[in-house]
């Protein structure tokens, strides 16, 4: 009579390789202890980059309150005193508060005329099929892609020849084209997230197409257009070398960016960099209080329009 043969008990069996348990599990990371070391990797990178950031516009606020001595023989330390007569010499010696005015009306109209515009053609090229609509969408975005430098030669002389040379109405219009590329990319890619129910409701109940672009779907995508302006904003104030092409020859015209340049300039001869630190805080301080006012708008319209 033949024994038969047993398996082998599982406690007999050989540890498979590979397997954790043929080595206690040591060796291995977790998922969890992955996704700490990157998210410590990332608060590191991020911290640095605040101090690069941050430093630099303290500095300049500091400095703002300084006189010439003291920025340049304590820089790092506190002002003995706040000296508000650097922040009065600029606005008025300087020109600065004339310069102020001037980029608050460039801005605010091209501001406006961008996002009446932009949000006009983002919508119909989101929400209307008709023949040439990818074509004219990619026209619109390849402008992203244009470095500005390369246009200011023609653009000069295009603008020259329109009679709006030296004036804030040939900068707005500037303003406007260069600006609508990045507005419709944005706002085209919003629009495609906003239900079509809401649209189909409203034409059911006989509004026109004006009507219910700007009674219905403008509400709707508010988040997304409080985005885009405050974007616009930011980078329209910031502008320089549109400005110095266009307002070359009238100074009473200039924008603040061409005023602080202009003081930078002279403050190597006249050293009043005081009064340079305080135009610059001057700058500086209302993107500051318009990104922090409306930080959660922002926010809410990149990541609302982020997924559909």
């Amino acid at each position: 009579m033949t024994q038969s043969t047993l398996p082998p008990t599982p406690a007999a069996l050989p540890p498979k390789t590979g397997d954790p348990g043929a080595s206690g599990g040591r060796g291995r990371k977790s998922p969890h202890s992955e996704a700490r070391l990157f998210a410590g990797l990332g608060h590191i990178a991020l911290a640095v980059w605040a101090v690069i950031v941050i430093v630099p516009i303290l500095w300049t606020f500091l400095a703002a309150f300084k006189n010439t001595t003291e920025i340049f023989s304590s820089p790092w330390t506190l002002p003995a005193e706040l000296r508000w007569e650097n922040f009065s010499r600029a606005w008025t010696t300087a020109h600065v508060g004339r310069y102020f005015i001037n980029s608050v009306i460039v801005v605010g109209c091209s501001t406006f005329g961008t996002m009446l515009l932009g949000s006009m053609a983002a919508y119909v090229l989101a929400r209307y099929k008709f023949w040439g609509n990818r074509a004219i969408y990619y026209l619109f975005v390849s402008g992203l892609a244009f470095p500005v430098f390369l246009a200011l030669v023609p653009l000069f002389f295009v603008v020259k020849n329109l009679g709006l040379l030296d004036t804030h109405t040939g900068v707005v219009l500037v303003y406007i084209a260069y600006s609508l590329p990045f507005t419709i990319f944005f706002l085209a890619a919003f629009f495609k997230t906003l239900p079509s129910s809401v649209a189909e409701a409203g034409l059911i109940d006989g509004c026109g197409h004006t009507r219910l672009f700007f009674q219905v779907m403008m509400p709707m995508a508010k988040p997304g257009l409080i985005s885009v302006a405050i974007f616009n904003i930011i980078g329209q104030w910031a502008q320089y070398q549109l400005p110095l092409v266009l307002l070359s020859n009238a100074k009473d015209k200039w924008v603040l960016t061409q005023g602080i340049a202009d003081i930078s300039v002279n403050a190597g001869y006249e050293a009043d960099w005081s009064g340079l630190f305080a135009a610059l805080t001057i700058a500086i301080l209302p993107m500051i209080i318009v990104y922090a006012i409306f930080q959660r708008q922002i926010q809410a319209g990149l990541t609302s329009g982020a997924v559909k």
